[in-house]
């Protein structure tokens, strides 16, 4: 027997009522994200990227100075927003925040992104000591490894902006609006402190990350503070997301930057999709795979119904599909457990306590929302034939170790 758990669904896609971030449903049972979505197939694109145009166009530097900063990373989207950045004619400052997770695979896109673009770039190194720390709070606190590097990624390129006096932050894609419809991609919103707090670092920020009992101080935290709002209006800080601009499509973006550019790709464990995250060990496997526990759906869940969004696969399928990936066991948590100090059975044990217990059968075994989702669809599976989807895979991770730092290519 299972406990009685009642969750709505989405009637497009793979998403629930639970989802995190906040998510609302129509009378007809589609939620905010799939209707926000469906602006891609109504906006006038080039109507959007006039505007685009129009407003970059004021902070071209008439100095031969760098007109605009750009947060880079060894995958996700930041070969196709280079890309971008270079058709607007302007000149970034690339900034990369290191992460310590790094794959030989993401090290090979960095070192590629800079020939293939000739661009600067500036590196943020945090004290690994210090990011030992935080990350094991985190860990233990939270269950999320990945706090110090969403601070990191998020505050760096900010810093940057009021270091060297260049209002305009480049982004890719807004998360909230992507996945669950936050905003229309007509509110054209940009980046807040509000929204790094409350959802990029899951409501904890570096203000209120300390409590008596920790070995944590301010010397620690000292590289994720968020300038003060008087620097920010000082110089004018903004960050724009492409996303409001272009008809965004990672999918597509990818396998063209693929082609263009030589971006590698890798294959993962628990989702089909091998262009996201190829930088990191941990983000699709360990740091997924606590999310799972928490909320009982993973990435592979997000993946495809970005796919669903965009009509390359259905949702029946995409429900055998994931119940193919999310409950498979993460790879590389003994290269977390020897970086961390923590032995294998102290690892579980933090693990398991983030377990949700309304997604818990009554014998102990854990129930996901896909699980809940397939039961819904029942009839609809057993007469369904399973729709591929494919992804191109041009590399692997060789070197399994975590890269500190590489030299390059």
């Amino acid at each position: 027997m299972t406990k009685n758990v009642s969750i709505k669904f989405c009637k497009k896609c793979l998403y629930s009522e639970n989802h995190p971030l906040g998510i609302t449903f129509n009378d007809e049972g589609i939620c905010s994200g799939c209707l926000v979505h469906d602006e891609k197939n109504k906006l006038d694109w080039s109507f959007r990227w006039q505007k685009l145009l129009k407003l970059v166009k004021r902070y071209k530097s008439k100095k031969n100075n760098y007109d605009a900063i750009v947060p880079v990373s060894g995958a996700q989207d930041s070969y196709f927003i280079m890309y971008i950045v270079k058709k607007l004619g302007l000149k970034p400052l690339v900034v990369h925040y290191n992460k310590y997770f790094n794959t030989d695979v993401g090290i090979y896109n960095l070192s590629n992104l800079r020939i293939k673009f000739n661009t600067d770039i500036i590196f943020q190194n945090v004290n690994p000591r210090c990011v030992k720390k935080l990350t094991k709070k985190t860990f233990t606190e939270f269950g999320n490894i990945y706090w110090p590097i969403l601070a990191g990624n998020s505050v760096f390129p900010v810093q940057i902006s009021i270091k060297y006096k260049i209002p305009l932050i480049i982004w890719g894609a807004h998360q909230g609006l992507e996945q669950v419809g936050m905003y229309s991609h007509k509110n054209e919103v940009e980046m807040t402190r509000r929204y790094r707090k409350n959802h990029d670092l899951f409501g904890i920020d570096e203000y209120n990350i300390f409590n008596t009992y920790d070995d944590l101080n301010q010397e620690d935290l000292s590289s994720y503070f968020y300038p003060s709002d008087s620097e920010l209006k000082h110089i004018g800080t903004r960050g724009i997301y492409l996303g409001n601009y272009l008809r965004w499509d990672p999918k597509a973006q990818h396998e063209k930057m693929i082609k263009l550019f030589n971006y590698k790709t890798t294959r993962f464990n628990r989702t089909i999709d091998c262009y996201d995250y190829v930088d990191c060990f941990n983000y699709l496997n360990l740091h997924d795979y606590l999310k799972f526990l928490k909320h009982g759906y993973s990435k592979i869940t997000d993946h495809l119904t970005r796919e669903i969004r965009h009509k390359r696969i259905d949702k029946i399928s995409a429900l055998k599909i994931v119940s193919r990936y999310e409950k498979k066991s993460p790879l590389y948590v003994g290269l977390f457990s020897e970086w961390m100090g923590i032995d294998s059975k102290g690892l579980k044990f933090i693990t398991d306590k983030f377990k949700n217990n309304n997604l818990i059968y009554h014998n102990k075994s854990f129930q996901s929302l896909n699980d809940i989702a397939m039961l819904e669809n029942k009839k609809k599976l057993k007469r369904k034939q399973i729709k591929k989807i494919s992804f191109f895979n041009n590399s692997s991770i060789k070197k399994k170790n975590y890269i500190t730092f590489g030299k390059g290519y």
